[in-house]
Formats: C-alpha cells, structure tokens, sequence
C-alpha cells in the first residue's frame, strides 16, 4: 500500500509504503523547517501504530536541517519506547555529514542503500 502525503514543487514528498514487517518512508526534497512538521506527523503515526521496523529512505533528501535532523531524533525515541527499530538509508554526502558533524552518525542505523537497511 503506498501513500503521498506531499509532492507539491520545492515541498516534500512523502511515500510510505508497507514491505511485509517494514514500513519503508521515502522522502523526495528537502527536509527543513518548513516541512518538518508534515514529515513528523507522519513518523509519529508510524510510532504511534508501533511499526515494527521503518526505513527512511534519503536517497532523494539533498538537504536536512537542525529540524529535520530532531523529527528524526523524536521518531527514533518513539520506536525505541516500543522496542521498534528505526533505520535510515541512502544518505547522501552532504545529508551524511550532517549527522557525521553532530555525531548521529553513531545514534542512527545508518545504511547505504534501501535494500541493506530492510534486510539487515
């Protein structure tokens, strides 16, 4: 089942898809002030339904700031209350160095592609 939760041009795009067990949530644009509370009212009905493993997928994120970076953090404390897990994937360079940089790179599961992160 997918679901856009967005798409207008310069907005952000969000497709949650359901993969068996794993909730995938692709996210095309920026991820910044203005979007981030669209992006975390849809994470916390994931957290909130208690998916069992969401996988985020950045491939197509070529920004994310101090906001987007904190809905992240929230949904990553929502999955963890429930014993959930959270993982994200396809990173680009400069989306990775912002969690490099405030070292959420150690926090995060962070994996290079969509398909590693569903089946790690």
């Amino acid at each position: 089942m997918a679901e856009n939760k967005g798409g207008n041009k310069g907005r952000l795009a969000i497709t949650i898809e359901s993969q068996g067990a794993t909730t995938v949530v692709q996210l095309v644009g920026d991820v910044d002030l203005h979007v981030s509370p669209q992006l975390r009212t849809q994470l916390k009905e994931l957290t909130k339904n208690k998916h069992p493993l969401i996988v985020v997928d950045m491939a197509q994120v070529p920004y994310i700031d101090s906001s987007g970076v904190a809905t992240l953090v929230e949904c990553l404390q929502g999955v963890s209350r429930y014993g959930g897990k959270l993982r994200l994937a396809a990173l680009r360079r400069q989306t990775l160095s912002v969690f490099e940089i405030s070292r959420l790179d150690t926090v995060f599961a962070i994996f290079e592609n969509l398909e590693r992160a569903i089946q790690a």
